[in-house]
């Protein structure tokens, strides 16, 4: 048990001492057609371009790399009682499906349905861009505002162990379903 403990403390540590963490700058455009955005890495390089599409019947965005080539698609489900969005791969896979609780008076609970992978958990405030995202009480990403002054703008931490591409896109997600007329 203390063992668990101590492995799950020193693991969320490396978040705070940056070991192993890639950051991630999500900077959506105040004004853009379609909700169109770069996703930057922490010296400001372009890597990779969300492309929200516009009249639609479910939301969709596009992840694509710096070449136009897709990496993963994000999209709603239409019709659904629980709000949800799924997240493909390049080949139009599902990989996770990215969830809203029904009932949360106090606060939002959100859960990440891997395919091939454990479930994800989200926690903290997702409205003001400040969780965390948790594979079994370790933290496998860090989402925040705090790191910038700019509005519509907030970081991505991602620990080593994660696969980036899906939790982008689950950020892409939880940030299109907690603000729906954004």
């Amino acid at each position: 048990m203390f063992d668990t403990r101590r492995a799950r403390r020193k693991a969320n540590h490396a978040f705070e001492d940056g070991q192993g963490v890639t950051r991630y700058r999500m900077q959506q455009k105040a004004v853009s057609i379609g909700d169109d955005y770069w996703i930057d890495d922490e010296d400001g390089n372009h890597l990779y371009k969300v492309d929200g599409k516009v009249l639609r019947v479910r939301r969709t965005y596009a992840i694509e790399d710096r070449e136009g080539h897709r990496v993963a698609t994000v999209h709603s489900r239409p019709m659904r009682v629980k709000d949800s969005m799924e997240i493909e791969d390049a080949d139009g896979h599902r990989v996770a499906l990215v969830k809203k609780a029904l009932v949360g008076p106090v606060r939002d609970r959100w859960r990440i349905k891997q395919e091939d992978g454990p479930e994800l958990a989200v926690h903290g405030n997702i409205v003001d861009h400040e969780y965390t995202i948790e594979r079994d009480g370790f933290k496998v990403a860090e989402v925040s505002k705090k790191w910038f002054r700019l509005r519509d703008t907030y970081g991505v931490h991602i620990g080593p162990d994660a696969d980036h591409a899906t939790v982008l896109a689950a950020a892409i997600a939880i940030d299109a379903m907690a603000h729906p007329g954004d």
